[in-house]
């Protein structure tokens, strides 16, 4: 991290990464990459000995809606012959549900506590912790601002924080999905007054916000039938695009235009005919009418976006509980239970049709609550599953669910978490005399580089956070069970200054011993302490060091290996 790595830790990269953190964890990868999508249809799943369906209106606590997540899954694995992995270690389980729940991994100080906690409900606890804190309703509002808001030319002057902030106090207060995005979608105002509004600038073309809303809210791909008949799914005609684009037809969205606009960007629905040349040629004039439903009885100066937002919304409307928890089921597994997430059709069936109509029911009859849906999903011997593959289930694709899928971290998960690595806590101890010494020895070439490199810490929607974001993104839409980055991000997590930052080893315990704070780094990075081999190894590393510029090129060594293992690149 001061310095190249040393003979020492390339031999360690060779002799425990590349047999031990890295191997293992990528071989589950490589059994888990999903099979490809195909066009033709595809004939729904029958389960022989699933759970019988519920009763109408039965509303079930997150502990029971588990167990039948777990009935669901144990079917299809008991009907194919294949055997569930065991739990997952406290470890696994610590640095999982705060990836999959916050966005980044927990410190140090965290995974020692969960893993010193003795109580038998420490999971659920930890679970209701998580999802009250301040760092789950950032990581949602990070989740839905990228969905809400896709990178574009068009959007580069357009400001996310607005709608970044709005969508954080809703997830912290729990707002109800279907309170929420009633909100979102009859928006008006300006920007800086009501942040829901930037999802009507950031798609600001009829075409592209009917294609979001559909994609984001219903979970369809109607925007195949813009300019044709849908090609793969009957349902849908030409004219039932139109129909749905034309609740939107009374909206003006003002995004800035330039950079020397200086206009609060402002979203309205009025009377105003729209602007002919900002209309696709496909269009269609027709009137308003709900996709697959009924024709509204609308008066032509009142808005047509609060009779849209209603019945989507609506318990009795076949795509909105569905789209949710498909969307919800493919964050916390990497898939949804349909896959691709936004493509729900008679002729893409999800991988467990019980389950799915049994989440839809059940997030209806909980008043749309995420978080209870989130619990439940935790609280499941499914989610809790170890990634490793077991004998018997080597072969199962990840739709089984015989083991936890295991899942690229996103470029935000990354950026997160290294960013709080490399944070000196606040209440970190003074550094070690070693440390100590070896900072007063450093050049100021050396001090220089520190400083700069310590910059990583940064808000969601900073310049470097977005440059880090848009380097490591892979394709749209890709999955996450898919590694999509290559060399040049491999290249850059080994050598850049801003991702080698000596900061974390300010947090090391002054008065602790080498193997102390060994355990600290692979708490901190890996979120477990080490093996007996690799502690071994390990401090064989520091010992060998006599000067304390030494023992702190050590350590910095070992950080330099943990972070560049797939452990550390990987949820699993």
């Amino acid at each position: 991290m001061t310095s190249s790595p040393s003979f020492w830790v390339q031999s360690i990269v060779r002799t425990i990464c590349l047999g031990g953190l890295v191997g293992a964890v990528s071989i589950g990868l490589a059994a888990d990459a999903p099979p490809k999508v195909e066009k033709a249809a595809k004939k729904a799943t029958v389960i022989a000995n699933a759970p019988k369906p519920m009763a109408p209106g039965a509303k079930l606590s997150p502990a029971e809606l588990a167990k039948r997540i777990d009935g669901h899954v144990g079917a299809l694995l008991s009907q194919d012959n294949f055997v569930p992995s065991p739990q997952c270690s406290d470890a696994e389980f610590c640095r999982r549900v705060h990836l999959d729940l916050t966005g980044k991994i927990p410190t140090a100080q965290e995974a020692l506590s969960f893993l010193e906690d003795k109580s038998p409900t420490k999971r659920e606890t930890l679970v209701d912790k998580l999802l009250a804190s301040k760092g789950y309703a950032r990581h949602m509002a990070d989740l839905w601002q990228a969905l809400m808001m896709p990178p574009s030319i068009e959007n580069r002057r357009l400001e996310a924080e607005p709608l970044v902030k709005w969508l954080e106090k809703a997830f912290s207060e729990n707002k109800h999905w279907d309170d929420l995005t009633r909100e979102v979608l009859t928006a008006s105002g300006p920007q800086d007054q009501n942040g829901a509004t930037t999802y009507f600038l950031a798609n600001s073309s009829l075409d592209k916000l009917t294609d979001s809303v559909c994609k984001l809210f219903m979970g369809v791909q109607l925007q195949c039938a813009q300019c044709h008949n849908h090609p793969f799914n009957p349902q849908w005609k030409q004219d039932d695009y139109w129909h749905t684009a034309a609740f939107f037809i009374k909206v003006k969205a003002q995004p800035p235009r330039n950079n020397k606009d200086t206009r609060v960007p402002t979203v309205a629905e009025n009377n105003q005919p729209p602007n002919k040349k900002l209309l696709p040629e496909s269009t269609k004039k027709l009137p308003p009418k709900f996709p697959a439903g009924e024709k509204p009885t609308l008066a032509a100066k009142e808005p047509y976006r609060p009779a849209f937002a209603k019945w989507i919304t609506a318990d009795a409307n076949p795509f909105f509980a569905k789209a949710a928890v498909n969307r919800v089921w493919a964050q916390m597994f990497g898939r949804g239970l349909v896959h691709p997430i936004d493509d729900i059709q008679d002729g893409n069936p999800p991988s467990h049709p019980g389950l799915f109509e049994d989440l839809a029911a059940q997030f209806k009859a909980n008043h749309y609550d995420l978080h209870h849906l989130l619990k439940s999903i935790c609280l499941s011997e499914t989610y809790q599953r170890t990634s490793k593959p077991y004998q018997g289930n080597e072969k199962a694709s990840s739709h089984y669910l015989a083991r936890m899928p295991v899942k690229v971290l996103s470029p935000e998960q990354m950026f997160d978490s290294l960013s709080d690595l490399f944070t000196p806590a606040a209440a970190s101890p003074a550094p070690s005399q070693d440390v100590a010494k070896a900072d007063k020895t450093e050049t100021k070439a050396d001090k220089k580089a520190e400083k700069k490199a310590n910059k990583i810490p940064a808000k969601p929607g900073s310049a470097q956070r977005n440059q880090f974001l848009a380097f490591f993104r892979g394709e749209d839409g890709a999955d996450q069970t898919e590694y999509q980055s290559g060399i040049p991000q491999v290249l850059r997590l080994m050598n850049s200054p801003q991702l080698n930052s000596p900061a974390i080893l300010r947090n090391l315990d002054p008065r602790a011993s080498a193997s102390a704070n060994i355990d600290t780094l692979f708490l901190a990075i890996l979120g477990r302490k080490p093996t007996q081999a690799e502690a071994a190894k390990m401090r064989e590393l520091v010992v060998k060091a006599d000067k304390p510029m030494d023992k702190r090129q050590a350590y910095a060594d070992i950080c330099w290996v943990l972070l560049n293992t797939s452990e550390f690149a990987l949820n699993h």
